[in-house]
Protein backbone atom coordinates (compact mmCIF):
# COMPACT_ATOMS: atom_id res chain seq x y z
CA UNK A 1 0.00 0.00 0.00
CA UNK A 2 0.94 3.72 -0.86
CA UNK A 3 1.28 6.40 1.59
CA UNK A 4 2.36 9.92 1.80
CA UNK A 5 5.49 10.28 3.63
CA UNK A 6 7.43 13.06 4.93
CA UNK A 7 11.06 14.47 5.41
CA UNK A 8 10.41 17.63 7.62
CA UNK A 9 13.92 18.29 7.44
CA UNK A 10 13.46 19.42 3.90
CA UNK A 11 10.26 21.82 4.39
CA UNK A 12 10.86 25.19 4.58
CA UNK A 13 6.93 25.93 4.70
CA UNK A 14 5.81 27.70 1.14
CA UNK A 15 2.65 26.03 1.41
CA UNK A 16 2.31 25.06 -2.54
CA UNK A 17 1.08 21.47 -1.12
CA UNK A 18 -1.92 23.14 0.62
CA UNK A 19 -2.22 25.52 -2.24
CA UNK A 20 -2.51 22.21 -4.39
CA UNK A 21 -4.93 20.59 -2.64
CA UNK A 22 -7.07 23.10 -2.50
CA UNK A 23 -7.01 23.35 -6.01
CA UNK A 24 -7.30 19.53 -6.69
CA UNK A 25 -10.77 19.51 -4.47
CA UNK A 26 -12.18 22.53 -5.61
CA UNK A 27 -15.59 22.72 -6.56
CA UNK A 28 -15.90 25.21 -9.61
CA UNK A 29 -13.61 25.06 -12.58
CA UNK A 30 -10.22 26.92 -12.99
CA UNK A 31 -6.69 27.42 -12.74
CA UNK A 32 -4.51 27.54 -9.74
CA UNK A 33 -3.82 31.05 -10.27
CA UNK A 34 -7.68 32.21 -10.10
CA UNK A 35 -7.94 30.22 -6.66
CA UNK A 36 -9.75 31.97 -3.82
CA UNK A 37 -7.49 31.15 -0.65
CA UNK A 38 -9.87 32.65 1.73
CA UNK A 39 -12.95 30.96 0.23
CA UNK A 40 -13.94 28.41 3.12
CA UNK A 41 -15.11 26.45 0.08
CA UNK A 42 -11.90 25.46 -0.97
CA UNK A 43 -10.16 23.79 2.04
CA UNK A 44 -6.69 22.53 2.42
CA UNK A 45 -6.87 18.72 3.52
CA UNK A 46 -3.34 19.50 5.42
CA UNK A 47 -1.92 22.09 6.79
CA UNK A 48 1.67 23.08 7.43
CA UNK A 49 2.56 23.90 11.55
CA UNK A 50 5.71 25.90 13.00
CA UNK A 51 7.18 24.00 15.97
CA UNK A 52 8.81 25.98 18.96
CA UNK A 53 12.24 25.52 17.27
CA UNK A 54 11.29 27.44 14.01
CA UNK A 55 10.97 24.03 11.53
CA UNK A 56 7.92 23.61 9.66
CA UNK A 57 6.54 19.96 10.21
CA UNK A 58 3.58 19.40 7.28
CA UNK A 59 0.38 17.52 8.83
CA UNK A 60 -1.25 15.20 6.35
CA UNK A 61 -3.73 12.08 7.11
CA UNK A 62 -1.33 8.91 7.95
CA UNK A 63 -3.99 6.71 6.30
CA UNK A 64 -3.01 4.57 9.56
CA UNK A 65 -2.41 0.72 10.05
CA UNK A 66 -4.93 0.63 13.16
CA UNK A 67 -6.83 3.97 13.14
CA UNK A 68 -8.26 5.47 15.47
CA UNK A 69 -10.76 8.02 13.32
CA UNK A 70 -12.16 4.74 11.95
CA UNK A 71 -12.36 2.97 15.19
CA UNK A 72 -14.29 5.84 16.81
CA UNK A 73 -16.62 6.39 13.72
CA UNK A 74 -19.81 5.57 15.28
CA UNK A 75 -22.01 5.57 11.41
CA UNK A 76 -19.47 4.21 9.83
CA UNK A 77 -18.21 7.47 7.32
CA UNK A 78 -14.70 6.35 8.22
CA UNK A 79 -13.97 3.18 6.47
CA UNK A 80 -10.20 1.86 5.33
CA UNK A 81 -10.58 0.42 1.92
CA UNK A 82 -8.27 -3.12 2.01
CA UNK A 83 -7.07 -3.03 -1.04
CA UNK A 84 -5.01 0.35 -0.74
CA UNK A 85 -5.15 0.77 3.09
CA UNK A 86 -6.41 4.58 3.30
CA UNK A 87 -8.51 5.71 4.99
CA UNK A 88 -11.63 6.83 3.53
CA UNK A 89 -14.52 8.68 4.37
CA UNK A 90 -18.26 8.74 2.32
CA UNK A 91 -19.67 12.38 3.51
CA UNK A 92 -23.13 10.63 3.11
CA UNK A 93 -22.80 8.67 5.92
CA UNK A 94 -21.92 11.15 8.56
CA UNK A 95 -23.17 11.48 11.86
CA UNK A 96 -21.67 15.12 12.25
CA UNK A 97 -20.03 13.82 16.16
CA UNK A 98 -16.89 14.16 15.11
CA UNK A 99 -15.67 11.47 17.18
CA UNK A 100 -13.01 10.92 14.68
CA UNK A 101 -11.31 14.46 15.25
CA UNK A 102 -11.01 14.09 19.00
CA UNK A 103 -9.41 10.66 18.38
CA UNK A 104 -6.92 11.19 15.67
CA UNK A 105 -3.79 11.01 17.74
CA UNK A 106 -2.26 13.22 15.06
CA UNK A 107 -4.32 15.78 15.29
CA UNK A 108 -5.24 15.97 11.32
CA UNK A 109 -9.31 15.36 11.26
CA UNK A 110 -10.83 18.46 11.18
CA UNK A 111 -14.53 19.81 10.98
CA UNK A 112 -15.08 22.03 7.81
CA UNK A 113 -15.48 25.59 8.18
CA UNK A 114 -17.70 26.70 6.32
CA UNK A 115 -20.87 24.24 7.49
CA UNK A 116 -19.00 22.22 11.04
CA UNK A 117 -21.53 19.81 9.21
CA UNK A 118 -18.17 17.39 7.38
CA UNK A 119 -14.76 16.36 8.31
CA UNK A 120 -12.38 17.70 5.94
CA UNK A 121 -9.61 15.00 5.16
CA UNK A 122 -7.15 13.49 2.84
CA UNK A 123 -8.40 11.15 0.43
CA UNK A 124 -4.65 10.65 -1.63
CA UNK A 125 -6.56 12.23 -4.32
CA UNK A 126 -8.72 9.27 -5.45
CA UNK A 127 -10.52 11.27 -8.13
CA UNK A 128 -7.17 12.64 -9.64
CA UNK A 129 -5.68 8.75 -9.83
CA UNK A 130 -2.03 8.65 -9.67
CA UNK A 131 0.26 11.03 -7.52
CA UNK A 132 -1.25 13.04 -4.73
CA UNK A 133 -1.70 17.47 -5.92
CA UNK A 134 0.26 17.62 -2.53
CA UNK A 135 3.42 15.20 -3.68
CA UNK A 136 3.75 16.66 -7.37
CA UNK A 137 3.86 20.30 -6.11
CA UNK A 138 6.64 20.08 -3.45
CA UNK A 139 9.31 22.39 -5.11
CA UNK A 140 11.74 20.35 -2.44
CA UNK A 141 10.35 17.00 -2.46
CA UNK A 142 9.57 16.73 1.42
CA UNK A 143 6.56 14.86 0.72
CA UNK A 144 6.83 11.88 -1.75
CA UNK A 145 4.47 8.69 -1.68
CA UNK A 146 5.98 5.26 -0.93
CA UNK A 147 5.32 1.78 -0.80
CA UNK A 148 5.20 -0.04 2.68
Amino acid sequence: MKRILIEYEKCDGCKNCSAACMQAHRKDTGTIYDLDLTNPENESRNRILKDAKGQYRPLFCRHCDDPECVKSCMSGALYKDPETGHVLYDQTRCGSCFMCVMNCPFGVLKPDTLTKSKVIKCDFCADAGGEPSCVKSCPKKAIHVEEV
